[in-house]
């Protein structure tokens, strides 16, 4: 019974080279499960070694791929294609995995490993436990350049101690900026 389970695990491994989550779900069994043992094999890493021609590390990761295809599975139906796309997801604990993959869907951005990677580094937890995301580089030079010009006057009005320009003015110019801002992600904005 259990060498038919073994056999069956590996001819799905056999089947599945591009479904790499299948791959990953059949070895963390065979791993768990000590289904090696039964062909003799004394480690998980010798096994996957001789049968599949796998180191260790790369066994190991497509574990932790189909753990988190797995998680983020119940979120929608746009998961990761490669195992190289979900590696940067694998540090984050499930919760944070799938805020941070519904965040990066709701950016646009291509779905690439390099794209995905750069967005979880700019990534940040605020004290609620859900992402911050830096997306500065996707801010148009135009507005970058506004709110530098911006910054400089201040810097101005706070080198004179607010003599031309009062600090009430500066504070109620933050407050419209930021009340324009929150309008336009609430969609109220014109």
């Amino acid at each position: 019974m259990r060498r038919d389970r073994l056999t069956h695990l590996e001819n799905l491994i056999a089947r599945n080279q591009c479904h790499f989550h299948k791959i990953g779900k059949a070895l963390k069994e065979i791993r768990d499960s000590r289904l090696y043992k039964l062909i003799l094999f004394e480690t998980f890493e010798a096994y996957t070694k001789a049968r599949w021609d796998m180191g260790k590390s790369n066994a190991y990761r497509l574990i932790q791929a189909y753990q988190v295809v797995n998680n983020l599975s119940p979120i929608g139906d746009i998961l990761p294609g490669n195992e190289s796309q979900v590696r940067p997801l694998v540090k984050l604990n499930p919760f944070e995995q799938r805020k941070a993959w519904k965040t990066f869907l709701d950016t646009g951005m291509e779905i690439t490993a390099p794209n995905i990677k750069k967005f979880i580094a700019g990534c940040k937890t605020s004290a609620k436990g859900t992402p911050v995301v830096d997306l500065t580089d996707q801010i148009s030079k135009e507005y970058m350049d506004a709110v530098q010009a911006m910054l400089e006057q201040v810097c101005i009005a706070q080198n004179d101690h607010w003599q031309k320009t009062s600090r009430q003015a500066g504070l109620l110019w933050n407050r419209v900026i930021q009340e324009k801002i929150l309008s336009k992600e609430s969609g109220n904005g014109h």
